[in-house]
């Protein structure tokens, strides 16, 4: 029987795995996970993004780039990119709604996580091949850089593969 590690990417984190590795990221309620990853090098770093933008840290250095969208897709490019991967591909999940509050808010961080992530992953030409974003329910989910299957195991509705 083969075993695999699992990485956790805490909230802010940016981790990297390779082969038979997971990268696992629990609890996303508005939060989104990024996957930027290459299956022909087996290859894959995933994001745990709070907030759309970076902008807010105003003239102070980014120490976790995972935080924001705006600096974690350019960051996990590079961390894939160093590994030899060519052909870059994502999947994301998360940013759902958790709050009832003003569809016109700037509290709406879940659906503004989610559409900063597809904005800079359109920046950057990759391509976004499955997600599954949105709703009222938190997410918590697993990427196996071997198979390319983002597993999405949404609370109480059950898991699904994208």
């Amino acid at each position: 029987m083969v075993t695999s590690d699992v990485s956790r990417v805490g909230i802010a984190d940016a981790v990297f795995a390779k082969d038979d590795q997971l990268l696992t990221a629990a609890g996303l309620g508005s939060c989104v996970a990024v996957v930027l990853y290459c299956l022909d090098k087996r290859v894959a770093a995933m994001a745990h993004i709070m907030l759309p933008n970076s902008s807010i840290d105003r003239g102070s250095t980014i120490t976790m780039p995972g935080k924001y969208a705006d600096t974690a897709v350019p960051h996990l490019y590079q961390l894939v990119k160093e590994r030899g991967a060519v052909h870059i591909r994502a999947k994301i999940a998360g940013g759902s709604q958790m709050f009832k509050l003003s569809q016109k808010g700037q509290m709406n961080i879940g659906p503004r996580n989610v559409d900063a992530t597809k904005h800079e992953l359109a920046r950057h030409r990759i391509a976004l091949l499955g997600e599954h974003v949105g709703g009222h329910q938190g997410r918590t989910v697993t990427f196996s850089p071997r198979t390319g299957v983002l597993k999405v195991k949404l609370f109480q509705k059950g898991t699904f593969d994208i």
